[in-house]
């Protein structure tokens, strides 16, 4: 049936779940093709979202380490950086990603079509390029094209005094100070890099928690130690207007539902994403998107029509990079009839604020919640050599054992190299390991890995109670 169609596979969207697919559809010898609408490709991932983000994280971390430097050895050093310092990082490391995914493509002879894609029916994606407009076909089709930023209603987002996270990569220069509005992942991460940058943050949230997912105390650590930089919490605050002004310096204002009133130089609006489906006709297709634009899948990440997929942040959690990577890959195992063993239970999360925060498996209150008997054993990093070496005294790994046969049930890690250390405990998650793997392993001295044997140790005397 496939010989009818121009190819065998179509992914809509370049990003790591359409990316992943295609490169593992032409390894199994399939016709495949790729449409991006972006200039590049890699997607939102590699344009404005995780790669940007976290280089200018690292390029911030080594600013402070710098000036860090410097003031010890009783240097003056200047105390903040322009904003064209810190993105010059971003561009070199884009563009050589950027390199890295068209090779990859190329290399296994997937075609690349640069245009806008929409659906004309099931089989059929309308690709509008500069050169107009042309129809290709394929037997299956997969939907990868991420989300966008969700944009207050009520106020002009200008990239300059109101801008989403997708406009950070391309600021002009440093505020001063600055509003957050809405605390999760993305909002969390940015608050703590432009507070490092000694930018006065104020973070404004609806809810009374913040980043509800994660430990309670990993999350009170995060806090303490983005207050110690001056970030101001807003919690249990909606927004009723955003504006700015037009005089000069332009000023952004929030006005709070309770009545509060602050005046910015800039405003970050990060109330969460929405797919980016409105543009691809789906009703051509038979399909249709909830309201926040994303799509239901079954558990082969087939759409209600079953020879369309779809994969990555446009269907929703776990909206991760590396999750919709590997749901990429499956989506062109399944299409072609190759078994592949389903996705693992426990992945792990990486928050790239600073400190940088990552787990696996579930945290404290979701076992309280599911009256599971558990034990919990923290390792603090000043107790730690390499800690101490590093210079990060606040850092802790906790590990959750189950009571009675002592599986290892979660890991939950805040501090410098946490979402490197986490694959560990993932790794002994998914292996079904327990206690005893972490109280007979030897590890590295000095290293953050002895973090397990200490966090273990706490675990066992407090069960041998």
């Amino acid at each position: 049936m496939s010989a009818m169609y121009d190819f065998d596979l179509i992914c809509i969207g370049s990003g790591p779940a359409g990316q992943r697919a295609a490169v593992q559809a032409a390894k199994l010898g399939k016709r495949t093709a790729v449409v991006e609408r972006r200039r590049i490709v890699g997607g939102v991932c590699v344009e404005t979202g995780t790669i940007p983000s976290k280089t200018l994280r690292e390029a911030v971390l080594s600013f402070i380490q710098a000036a860090g430097h410097s003031e010890r050895l009783g240097n003056h050093f200047e105390s903040r950086p322009t904003a064209e310092q810190l993105l010059s990082r971003v561009e070199q490391v884009v563009r050589r990603e950027v390199e890295v995914v068209a090779d990859q493509l190329r290399r296994n002879e997937v075609v690349l079509i640069h245009g806008d894609a929409s659906f004309k029916d099931s089989h059929t994606v309308s690709v509008t390029t500069e050169n107009g407009t042309k129809d290709v076909t394929a037997a299956h089709i997969l939907i990868a094209v991420g989300t966008r930023p969700a944009l207050p209603s009520n106020a002009w987002i200008d990239g300059e005094v109101i801008l989403t996270s997708d406009d950070v990569v391309r600021l002009k220069r440093l505020p001063r100070n600055m509003v957050v509005v809405g605390g999760g992942i993305i909002g969390i991460e940015y608050a703590s890099m432009f507070a490092a940058l000694k930018v006065n943050v104020t973070l404004v949230d609806q809810r009374t928690r913040l980043l509800e997912f994660l430990d309670s105390e990993i999350v009170e650590e995060l806090m303490h130690q983005m207050r110690n930089r001056n970030v101001t919490f807003r919690l249990g605050e909606a927004v009723e207007r955003l504006e700015h002004t037009d005089g000069s310096p332009r000023r952004a204002i929030v006005t709070l539902e309770s009545g509060k009133r602050i005046v910015s130089e800039s405003v970050l609006y990060s109330v969460g994403r929405i797919g980016a489906t409105d543009r691809l006709n789906l009703a051509a297709a038979g399909l249709t998107a909830d309201k926040r634009g994303r799509l239901k899948v079954d558990g082969r990440f087939r759409t209600e029509v079953p020879h369309i997929f779809a994969a990555g942040d446009v269907i929703g959690y776990p909206s991760l990079a590396s999750t919709s990577a590997s749901q990429g890959r499956q989506v062109a195992c399944y299409a072609f009839g190759v078994e592949v063993d389903p996705l693992p239970e426990h992945f792990p999360v990486g928050i790239y604020a600073i400190p940088e925060i990552s787990m696996a498996g579930p945290p404290e209150h979701e076992l309280t919640n599911h009256r599971v008997p558990y034990e919990a054993g923290v390792a603090r990093y000043r107790e730690i050599a390499r800690g101490q070496i590093l210079g990060d005294d606040s850092g802790l790994v906790k590990l959750l054992f189950h009571r009675e046969d002592r599986r290892l049930l979660g890991v939950h890690a805040i501090g410098t190299g946490a979402t490197e250390l986490i694959h560990i405990g993932q790794a002994v998650l998914d292996l079904g390991g327990g206690l005893n793997y972490f109280l007979r392993t030897v590890f590295n001295y000095p290293t953050l890995a002895e973090c397990y044997k200490v966090a273990a140790l706490d675990a066992f005397n407090k069960l041998s109670r």
